[in-house]
């Protein structure tokens, strides 16, 4: 049924009047000042949210900041509210996990294909037929099945000391298991899903004896155990405990960036190497997003999907994630370009990753790597 309000109001007076019409009849009702202030308070509400007609659920393991750019960008464009959870990737897939059809997420926004190749063998996603992904995000850098797309690029990368090693020593990420490099490796544990990812890419590339071997080596070139992400491996670069270690781009780009003087000063003191830049190209992975098997939205998860694809969004994430676009034809940032852009990527499907994740971490715990 179709309902009109239609509110008068005598701010000199005691009493007001409310009209409200319907298709079919009229009713005129006598209301105290404040309930109609009550009514008139709920109207404005009502109108407030009409704003936002239609809207769409985001569960995110991206950093809130980085995010925000590309939400405002797309609730402009499109009128169409996006309401975040954010989170652990692993924390946010279990979530989806345990509440079923009752989730309110859409849209699950998370990092490393590895995480995005279990949310689909869990049944957590939903299939989708988008003929501009497919057109926007090369074949590589999304699902075969059409469950999840690759939305920006990361590369797993070596950082080195230079006053300690010349870049003229690096070649490969199968060098860093030669003899060279023992006690002067650190890197972080094996539970990370960035390094599952990286073994899980020489599995499919160099097989899984190989990988095995490579993954013993490496481990006996350890400067120590394994502790903290990306950033703590860097700093021990940086203040002398280990010379190398393998990390992703980004995290360089945000010291770079910082505000924070130690963060810029450590900057200054670690270097950028792209490995197998003469063999199958350096490890990539990506942040990417699907829309969940029990979405209530789908229409506007897709427009979503699709709107982080463009042009656009695909800028932002260049230019203020320090990221790698998903195309050739969107410029990286000024920090991105001064380690050397662009460079040869390993085009392995990222399904792969997934594929192989489960043999990658029982290498991991054969060979004792922490």
């Amino acid at each position: 049924m179709r309902i009109i309000l239609i509110l008068c109001s005598n701010l000199l007076g005691e009493n007001s009047m409310i009209f409200m019409r319907t298709d079919n009849q009229n009713i005129k009702n006598k209301l105290s000042f404040t309930q109609l202030i009550l009514v008139s308070s709920l109207a404005l509400s009502l109108l407030s949210s009409s704003l936002f007609a239609e809207e769409v659920n985001v569960y995110s393991a991206r950093k809130g900041y980085l995010l925000q750019p590309l939400v405002d960008g797309f609730q402009a464009q499109t009128n169409i509210k996006v309401n975040v959870i954010s989170g652990k990737a692993k924390v946010l897939q279990k979530r989806i996990k345990q509440e079923g059809a009752n989730t309110r997420a859409d849209v699950l926004l998370t990092v490393d294909a590895g995480n995005l190749y279990k949310a689909k063998e869990d049944g957590l996603l939903k299939r989708i037929s988008s003929p501009k992904l497919n057109n926007l995000i090369p074949k590589y850098l999304r699902d075969d099945d059409g469950y999840w797309f690759g939305l920006s690029i990361r590369s797993r990368v070596i950082m080195y000391n230079p006053k300690n090693v010349e870049s003229s020593d690096l070649s490969t990420y199968k060098d860093l298991a030669s003899k060279k490099w023992r006690n002067r490796i650190c890197i972080r544990s094996s539970s990370n899903i960035y390094n599952q990812s990286l073994l899980a890419s020489i599995i499919s590339n160099l097989g899984e004896d190989y990988a095995e071997e490579w993954a013993r080596s490496v481990k006996n070139n350890f400067s120590k155990d394994p502790k903290g992400n990306d950033r703590t491996q860097m700093t021990s670069v940086v203040m002398g405990e280990c010379d190398v270690t393998i990390a992703n781009t980004y995290y360089l780009g945000k010291w770079i960036a910082s505000e924070k003087d130690n963060e810029r000063k450590y900057a200054e003191k670690i270097s950028v190497f792209f490995p197998n830049q003469k063999t199958s190209g350096a490890h990539i992975n990506i942040s990417g997003a699907a829309i969940t098997k029990h979405s209530k939205n789908e229409v506007n998860a897709v427009k979503f999907l699709e709107y982080l694809a463009s042009d656009k969004a695909q800028k932002l994430y260049a230019q203020a994630n320090h990221e790698y676009p998903i195309r050739d034809n969107i410029p990286v940032s000024e920090i991105v370009q001064s380690w050397g852009y662009p460079f040869k990527k390993d085009t392995l499907n990222l399904d792969e990753l997934g594929k192989n994740n489960s043999r990658a971490v029982m290498i991991f715990d054969r060979v004792g790597w922490k």
